[in-house]
Parts: structure tokens; C-alpha cells; sequence
């Protein structure tokens, strides 16, 4: 099937990956994104298959919270000058209020929500009938625990709320951790919060990549003991180059090319997979260092993990739940 420009767009923002790149996976998974973002991630193309907290365009974001009640919204708009109007913002501090006042639990509850005898539904219809934009409830997101806290980022296109097992947590603690939500962008409070389908995909792509490197090794370390530097052999393209410059013959290109297949095959066939296994378990013991909150290095103070510093302020503290929307690419 023919990709369209949108399709790579797409992805390339989600991964960072040349043009070329993301135009060639999308077509070999018949423009499956999801798909296609996993070849991507296995040939190392990728920098991060950044994970999408909340799709919007233009809009505004705010949280609050009260006690034990956090609640964060996204008011969306078509353009950046209506986002930064003071009477959009206002209405989306207008409805933020209503909803952590009534104790709000999910978007459709919010939609239905009267305020001043209106739901916020037909208050976001007379906006619209001011702007001429089009205009919507974006998300919603809600925690009910202990104690809660809240960020706004600068901008209104970010804003967190961060629940905690403990009531009456220090403001500052609770500011720096919704804060580390806010930059860090984790997946999941803990281990197990994260799904398994995330665990069992990273854990996929590591041992493929492992697989990758070793066999890499491997032919390298063949083509060297063959007086053929693998810097010059590493695709056909630069084989096919490096034939051109007159760095390469063709027969040395030939040689290259079967001690690479057969090399490639042996290896293959026989990595030992303990080992495989030993390296791929560190890798994912690095993504969740990377991306679950209570084990990421703590912004601040790289010394403590968030883990570390909320024992530290409050023994046996710990986040039980956060919600991050972010308008803007991650």
C-alpha cells in the first residue's frame, strides 16, 4: 500500500528517525505505526519511541488541587493566539475549579457538569461562538489519595498531579515530584504498574538488539582477521561506494560479502542464550531506571533516586498515582 506524507510525519515524531527511514518501515509493515515503530527501534534508528501522553493541537492546560483531590484539564482550540487569550484561559481555570470542587472523576462527568446553569459543554459552545474557533475538552485526568499536588508549566501546554500514600506531604516534595513528572515523562509509578505488553516489548527489543550486536562482533572481528576493515563493508551501499573511490575492488567486495553471510549464519546459530539473556535483562533493568517514576534519578539531585529523596522527607512515602497531559511533542 502507498504511504502518505502524514503517515511519516507521524511517525518521525514519534521516533526521531530519518525520512527515508520511517517512509521504508512504514512500508514494510503496510503502514502499521505501531509496527513499524519496532523495526525502527531494533535497527537503532530510532532514539525513543516517545511515548504520546495526550494528542491536541493548540489549547490550554491547567491543574489544581485540594486535600486529597487532584484533577488536571486540556481546553482545546485550533490556534496558539486563542490559547494564549485571557478569556480562554480563564474558562479553562473556570472549569478546572468546578471540576476539583465537585470532586469531578472523569471527562464525561465533566462534559455534564453545570456551572452557573450551563454545562461546560454549552459554555464551551459560547466561547466558540466568540472566537470562531473550534473548541473542545482535550482530556481530563483525575487522583483521589492521601495527599495530592499539582504543576502548571510555564505556557500552559503542561501540567501534572502527583498522589501520594501519605496525607499532609510537605509542599515542596510534593512540588518537586510533580515536577519530575513534568520533565521525566515516566510511564508508571513503580515496576509493577507498568503493563506487561510495555515490559514484554522492551524486553523483545532488547534481546533482538542483543542478538544484532554480538553477530555484529562477530563479523567484524572475521573481516579483520581477513585484512578487510569493516568500516568499508558495513552495507552496499558503502561497499558499492567505496568500489567507486577505488578503495575496494570487487573482488575484495565478493570476499567480504560471503565471509559476512557465512560468519553471520555460525553466529547466529549458536549465541549462547544465557548470556543473551543476562545482557538483555540489564537493559531492561535500564528502562526502568529510565522511565518508572520512584527509580528515576531525581532531577534536582542526581545522587537520589525520587524513591530515595521521598523516603528521605517522609519515611515510608511514596507517589501512588500521577497523570501528565502535555500539548506539546514530548
Amino acid at each position: 500500500m502507498a504511504v502518505t506524507m502524514a503517515e511519516i510525519t507521524k511517525l518521525r515524531h514519534m521516533t526521531s528517525a530519518g525520512l527515508m527511514d520511517c517512509k521504508k518501515a512504514l512500508a514494510e509493515t503496510n503502514g502499521d505505526i505501531e509496527a513499524a515503530v519496532e523495526i525502527l527501534r531494533k535497527k537503532g534508528q530510532a532514539v525513543a519511541a516517545k511515548r504520546e501522553d495526550r494528542e491536541a493541537s493548540e489549547g490550554c492546560v491547567l491543574s489544581k488541587n485540594e486535600g486529597d483531590f487532584a484533577a488536571v484539564v486540556a481546553l482545546k482550540c485550533e490556534t496558539d493566539f486563542v490559547a494564549k487569550n485571557a478569556g480562554f484561559v480563564a474558562l479553562t481555570q473556570k472549569i478546572l475549579d468546578a471540576a476539583v470542587a465537585n470532586r469531578v472523576a472523569n471527562i464525561d462527568e465533566l462534559k455534564a457538569l453545570v456551572i452557573d446553569g450551563q454545562t461546560v459543554e454549552a459554555l464551551i459552545v459560547e466561547e466558540v461562538g466568540k472566537t470562531g474557533e473550534k473548541m473542545e475538552i482535550g482530556a481530563y485526568e483525575s487522583i483521589v489519595a492521601p495527599s495530592t499536588t499539582s504543576y502548571n508549566h510555564l505556557g500552559n501546554k503542561l501540567a501534572t498531579i502527583v498522589g501520594f500514600n501519605q496525607p499532609n506531604v510537605d509542599y515542596q516534595v510534593g512540588r518537586d515530584v510533580a515536577m519530575q513528572v513534568a520533565s521525566m515523562n515516566p510511564v508508571a509509578v513503580d515496576r509493577a504498574s507498568v503493563p506487561a505488553a510495555v515490559v514484554e516489548s522492551e524486553r523483545t527489543v532488547a534481546i533482538e538488539k542483543t542478538k544484532e550486536e554480538q553477530v555484529k562482533k562477530a563479523v567484524e572481528a572475521a573481516l579483520k582477521k581477513a585484512g578487510i576493515n569493516p568500516n568499508l563493508v558495513d552495507s552496499e551501499a558503502h561497499i558499492e561506494s567505496n568500489i567507486a573511490k577505488g578503495w575496494l575492488t570487487p573482488e575484495e567486495a565478493d570476499k567480504a560479502r560471503a565471509i559476512a553471510a557465512e560468519t553471520a549464519a555460525q553466529k547466529a546459530a549458536n549465541l549462547p542464550q544465557q548470556m543473551i539473556d543476562n545482557i538483555a535483562n540489564g537493559r531492561v533493568n535500564k528502562f526502568y531506571k529510565e522511565s518508572v517514576l520512584l527509580e528515576q534519578e531525581f532531577v534536582k539531585d542526581a545522587t537520589v533516586t525520587i524513591g530515595q529523596y521521598l523516603e528521605k522527607a517522609s519515611k515510608g512515602l511514596v507517589a501512588v498515582e500521577f497523570k501528565r497531559i502535555n500539548l506539546n511533542q514530548d
